[in-house]
Order: structure tokens, then sequence, then C-alpha cells
């Protein structure tokens, strides 16, 4: 398609549909939206920087973090990540050759393996939490501890109400 295909798709403003009003609720929760798009960037770049310090990357981390208290199917570590079943995948796949995880027999199901975490990978995540401790501890002093418990709480049900639909 070219750039004209394109422009001739979009048909002229005075047609285009309008939405329904907006709540003050709804208004909030798009800002909500917006400010979480903009933190999720910005965690996502500490993380990196953090997740060097294990010798991973921030995707390793999440993936390892889903299996360090018990092993569970490539397909629950991403419901659990709320990530895709084929992109932890390609990263167990990965932290297995390295060494940091390891596939096991799962009694439940024969051909859905368990990812489990090995001594090797824990070692990372220690490194990874040797730093990001004091990093967190540092930027809660910023943010009064019952509105991140607020916080939280609204996340998770949000992430709720959105996983029930």
């Amino acid at each position: 398609m070219t750039r004209t295909d394109e422009t001739a798709a979009v048909p002229p403003r005075n047609v285009w549909p309008k939405p329904g009003p907006q709540s003050e609720g709804g208004a909030a929760l798009t800002d909500v939206v917006l400010a979480t798009f903009r933190l999720n960037a910005r965690l996502m770049e500490a993380a990196q920087g953090l997740a060097a310090n294990g010798g991973l990357t921030a995707a390793w981390w999440q993936v390892l973090g889903g299996v360090l208290r018990e092993p569970h199917s490539v397909a629950d570590v991403g419901r659990i990540m709320g990530v895709s079943r084929q992109g932890v995948q390609r990263i167990a796949d990965l932290l297995v050759e390295r060494g940091l995880a390891e596939y096991r027999p799962n009694p439940a199901h024969r051909r859905a393996k368990l990812l489990a975490c090995t001594e090797a990978g824990h070692y990372a995540i220690r490194q990874i939490a040797v730093a990001q401790h004091p990093w967190t501890s540092e930027l809660a002093e910023t943010v009064d501890i019952d509105d991140l418990r607020t916080t939280l709480r609204t996340m998770q049900a949000l992430i709720t109400k959105l996983e029930e639909a």
C-alpha cells in the first residue's frame, strides 16, 4: 500500500464516528492508562539496567521470576506474567541453553514440560536483588506507603476485571 492509498482510505473528518460520552471515571482511567504506558517505559529501562547485574535481560528476569518459587509450564508462566506463551517459550529455551533454567517432566501433562529455575538462575536473580532492593527502597521514599498500597490494589482490581473479559 502506498502513502496515497493509505490517505485515500481515511474518510473526511466530518463523517468520522463520534465517540459516546465519557464519564469522569472513564476520563480518569484513560489518564491512568496513559500514565501506565509512560511508567512502564521507565520501569523497563530501569529493569534492563538492574537485570544486567545478574547477566540477564529484563525479559529473561521476568520469565525466571515466574518460576523462582516453583516450576510452571511455559503457558502458566505466560499467564502469570501476562505475556504470550510463544514469547515465554523463546526466552525459556534461551534460559535453558544458558543453564539458568531447566525443563522437567510434568506429571499433569505429558507434552508440556515444567520450566524450573536452576541454581545458576537463582544466583543471577540474587545478583539483581542486591541492586534492586536499595533502588526500590530509595524510590519508595518519594511516595507515601499507603498510596503505594492503594495503587497496587487498584492495579490488581483492574487486572482482574480485564482478565475476566
